[in-house]
Order: structure tokens, then sequence, then C-alpha cells
């Protein structure tokens, strides 16, 4: 493998990416795990388990559709008026009130309001989504496009793609103390999450910068432009952005078919209780340390010859969280462990090469318009499929073990099955790459 020389980002670059990209994930971190879980616990604490799957799954379903419409047209209208920073900068403002709506809601509902507070969470999650995917999607993720190249946005992306696992870890080790599903009202731990986003807007407005030269949208009407990802024409000129976007996809519903459960598998499933923080942790690290190996491998010798190996360690680490029903004591650890580690590490180095893929084909002057066609293949597709394949599985196991939450091992099963297709479009890919 030949070695490759990248273009330096600089010191103010790698700071606003990393700083208000991890803010980010901070953010879209409650909402896909913790305001899942508030759901679940909300019920189970109501003695209506059996809701949890069904608003769960529309939950994840609801916000995906409405982060791809906003991005769309939040995407075009960046475009158009070729500024990134604006977006962000109050975006991330509007988005910690946002979090700070769930602060309203109790944790344990009275039987002739349990359908209020099943709305409730869908309506505030779709709200605090329209801002997150103004701010972060489109116009966050435009800025990245815009101040990196071929030879250096590998190494940024896998960082980047690392973001929501140190998200995880902040929130949990950090906040988590302020979270319990036995407390009368988590109050406290959602206006502290809304005031992170908060305060990272207003910095926003001092520190960020746009990368300067960047083109605005033509002089087409704003509905045309904002469509311009989805047209005929511009898929035939640009066909490796929706292959790369499609191994992408697949990924993604292969994580989104166990993601949302993740945290009530460790603790309930498993029997881990509150200790599930400690394997999650090592997890974590160790997938965060794989990430940014590979992203700096990427930008070094070229992401094609990793894309395989890569798809293979994803693979092999969800199939071990599926093993480890079949394991004990201290092989049970290694395998939670070192599966977790692989799986967690696969997912988020092959998000990062795709990502980075991405952002290389894009033509000049249309980052923020593609952005609302990579949510339709990163976001919304995995989240609809994705949680469809674990509501089925989930209301089997339901059937199995009466009324208790018990998310199922399946879940990890169906989701290698699902990984297997995305060979199918990485060897396009990679093929592709050699160009």
């Amino acid at each position: 493998m030949e070695e490759k020389r990248s273009t330096p980002l600089g010191g103010r670059v790698w700071f606003s990416a990393v700083f208000f990209g991890l803010i980010g994930q901070i953010a879209w971190i409650v909402e896909n795990m913790y305001f899942a879980t508030f759901a679940q616990d909300i019920f189970a604490n109501s003695g209506r388990a059996d809701m949890s799957y069904g608003v769960t799954t529309l939950m994840v379903i609801l916000s995906a559709v409405a982060a791809t419409v906003t991005t769309i047209f939040a995407g075009g209208l960046i475009d158009r008026t070729g500024k990134r920073k604006p977006f962000i900068a109050f975006g991330y403002i509007v988005w910690g009130f946002t979090i700070m709506l769930f602060a309203l809601l109790p944790m344990k509902a009275e039987p002739s309001r349990v359908a209020l507070i099943a709305f409730l969470l869908v309506a505030f999650d779709c709200l605090m989504t329209f801002a997150g995917s103004t701010s972060n999607d489109a116009a966050f993720n435009a800025w990245v496009a815009d101040v990196t190249d071929r030879t250096n946005r590998g190494k940024l992306n896998s960082i980047l793609a690392i973001l929501p696992v140190i998200a995880v870890v902040i929130v949990f080790v950090g906040l988590g103390s302020l979270y319990n599903s036995a407390n009368e009202s988590n109050a406290n731990f959602f206006i502290i999450l809304g005031i992170i986003p908060i305060a990272a807007g207003i910095l926003a407005l001092f520190v960020l910068k746009d990368a300067p030269g960047i083109q605005k949208a033509g002089e087409q009407s704003y509905l045309k432009e904002t469509f311009y990802g989805f047209r005929r024409d511009v898929v035939r000129q640009n066909r490796m952005i929706y292959v790369c976007l499609a191994a992408a996809c697949i990924v993604g519903i292969a994580q989104q078919t166990f993601f949302s459960y993740l945290i009530n598998f460790l603790i309930v499933t498993l029997g881990l209780g509150d200790s599930f923080v400690i394997p999650m942790a090592v997890i974590i690290v160790g997938a965060a340390v794989f990430t940014a190996v590979m992203g700096v491998l990427f930008d070094r010798y070229g992401r094609k010859h990793f894309y395989y190996p890569l798809l293979a360690i994803m693979i092999l680490g969800i199939l071990s969280f599926w093993a480890i029903q079949f394991t004990a004591g201290g092989l049970r650890n290694l395998v939670l462990y070192g599966g977790g580690v692989l799986m967690m590490g696969g997912i988020l180095s092959l998000t990062g090469a795709f990502t980075s893929s991405f952002q290389d084909y894009l033509p000049e002057g249309t980052e923020g318009r593609f952005q609302g066609v990579r949510m339709c293949f990163m976001v919304l597709i995995p989240m609809i499929v994705g949680p469809v394949i674990s509501l089925l599985i989930g209301l089997d196991a339901m059937g199995m073990n009466g009324d208790n939450f018990v998310p199922p091992y399946a879940m990890f099963l169906a989701a290698a099955i699902v990984a297997l297709l995305a060979a199918v479009p990485v060897w396009y890919v990679r093929k592709d790459s050699r160009k």
C-alpha cells in the first residue's frame, strides 16, 4: 500500500469540528438512546410495558422522517444563502430548549393520561429533531464537507464517527446519576443536557468560521434546488454517491436493529443492572481507539483496502452478542467486551469511511442539498427498517416472557444477516475508488 500526504486542517478547524460535533452528538445520544429508555421506563412504571416497543418504534420512525424532511429543506436553504455558521449557532441554541421540554414529563402516568404522555413523547421528539437536523445534520455536515478535501476527510470523519460513543460516556458517566427510572421526575437531567447545546451555540457565534469561497446555489426556484439530489438527471450523473450511501444504509439498518434497545439489553437481558456502565465504557473506549487508528490508516493508505475487513469485523462483533447466551463466567465477559469493541469499532469505522467517500463525490456547491439525500440513506431508511425488524422480534420475545420487557438476543442475529448485504455495494465503492 502506497502512503499518501494529507492537507493540514489547522487548529481552528479541528477544534470547531470536534467540539461542535461532540456537542451535537451529546444531544443526539439523548434522542437516540435516552428518549427511548425514558419512554420505556415511563410505560414500565405505569404498568403498560406492552406499549414500550410500539411507542419506541413510533418515536424512532417519526423522528427519522422529521430529521430527513428537515435536512432536505434546510440543506436547500443553506446552499442558497451560502452560509453555515448562523444555522449551526442559532440552531444549537433552539435545540437546547427543545431538549428541556422533556423535563415536563413525569416518570409515571395515570391510566387516563398514558395516551397523552405517548403523544407528547413523540411530539417533543420530532420538535427536538427539527432543531437538531437543521443545525447538525444539514449545516454542520455541509461545513465539514467545505473545510476538508480527499486527503484529510478520512481522518476527520473517523474522529467524528467516534464522537457518538464519547458522548455516551459523557452522558452516562457525567450526567447519568441525574437520571433514575424510579424518580418521580427526571427534570434536572433534561434541563442540564439542554443547557449544553445552548452554551455551544452561543460560543459558535464567536468561534466558528465558514470556509472561504462557498458557492451559492443557482438562480432556480427554492423547491427545485431543495430537491436537487433527488432529480433523475442528478442521480444518473452522480451514481457513486448513491451506491456509497446504499452501503452506509445497510450498515445503518443493521445497527438500528438493536441500538435503541442496547441499554435495556445490558441491564435486563444480561442482568447487569447498574453495573452495565462498566462494559459500556470499556466497549466505547476500545471502539474509539480502534476507529481513530482506522481514520489515520484511511488517509495514509486509502480507504479501499479496509472496507471488507471492517465489514467482516463488524459482523463478527454483532454475532458475538448473539452468542453471549451460550457462554458463562470468564468466557462471557471476554465475548461481551471483545465482541462489543469489534461491533462498535467496525460500525463507527465504516460510517466514517462511507461518509468520507460520500463527500469525495459531492459536486462543488451542492454540499447542503445532498445532506437530505444522505439523511434518507443513513437515517430515514435505517431508522424505519431496523426498528421494524426489532419490533417483530421483540413482540415475539414479549410473548415468550409474559409482560416483562426483555430485549432478545435474536436482534443481533438479525442485524448480522442484514450487515452481510452490504458486501454488494461495498464491492462497487471499492472498485470505483481505484480511479
